[in-house]
């Protein structure tokens, strides 16, 4: 693992170490140096070894997840495990340019190496369910999601949790993003985007010292209204690293690699637009 500053790092020793609840398959090394998070994280979860320098984990590992909070640094941390064939998950985002992400998908390209990113509210439980209500509300009209962000966060700004909505929003409507226009309100980013047929809004509102605004999903459709908040309990990022299990597993990565760019290309157009 690279980028142990994430809390998601927790969740994932305590499913795959602590609970073993895959079986053959553990943590072993974490990147960083010998900080003290990293000594407390290798003590709770059993871990082999850590290493200062990511690029020391190659020929160590058979897969990389990678957690930086700043996803611009998933480029430079991402490419030399892909252009090794090994399989990688990024954690949110996939990177925090266009730029940087079609780097990113073309050395897995290039190497045949299994590549996937994602928001974890990308596959909890509230947002499944809201996929298996798309069918009883008709065509997509119109899809609004909602949910907190910061441009002014430390770790790349709007990116840091703008992609958890935008990806979302995605999830819902297929298709080829078009202009993405952006405007505020009071303590508010709003994006808008025609994908395919579909109007996309997607309302990033600046969270609060002590409370934030809770994620939502809403898909209007010609004939009804699929609408739920989405929550997050103790383990939302076990289906995730599930998915990302599955991948490895199967060599069939839940997400096409041109899919991977939709979220990008449209908080790429949100952050120049900030």
């Amino acid at each position: 693992m690279i980028g142990t500053e994430n809390t998601h790092v927790d969740q994932i020793l305590e499913y795959l170490n602590v609970r073993e609840l895959a079986p053959g398959t553990r943590v072993v090394a974490l990147a960083g140096g010998a900080t003290e998070r990293n000594e407390q994280l290798r003590a709770h979860g059993g871990v082999e070894r850590i290493v200062d320098a990511p690029t020391e984990l190659l020929g160590q590992v058979d897969a990389v997840i990678i957690t930086d909070r700043h996803g611009g640094l998933h480029r430079e941390h991402a490419v030399p495990f892909l252009a090794e064939g090994l399989p990688v998950f990024v954690d949110k985002p996939l990177a925090c340019s266009v730029a940087d992400a079609e780097a990113i998908v073309a050395v897995a390209r290039e190497h045949d190496a299994l590549l996937t990113s994602y928001s974890a509210l990308r596959w909890i439980p509230d947002t499944e369910a809201l996929v298996a209500e798309l069918p009883t509300v008709g065509t997509p009209q119109v899809v609004v999601t909602t949910g907190p962000a910061d441009e002014a966060s430390p770790y790349g700004g709007i990116w840091f949790y703008g992609i958890h909505s935008v990806d979302v929003a995605l999830r819902l409507v297929p298709g080829e993003i078009g202009e993405v226009r952006v405007e505020r309100s009071v303590e508010t980013v709003i994006a808008r985007v025609r994908v395919g047929d579909t109007l996309v809004v997607v309302n990033l509102v600046r969270p609060e010292e002590i409370a934030r605004v809770p994620f939502h999903a809403m898909v209007v459709g010609r004939t009804g209204i699929a609408a739920r908040p989405l929550v997050l309990d103790d383990w939302y990022v076990a289906p995730g690293l599930e998915a990302f299990l599955r991948m490895v597993g199967t060599g069939h990565p839940p997400i096409g690699y041109d899919d991977l760019l939709r979220p990008i290309r449209v908080l790429d157009a949100v952050a120049a637009a900030l």
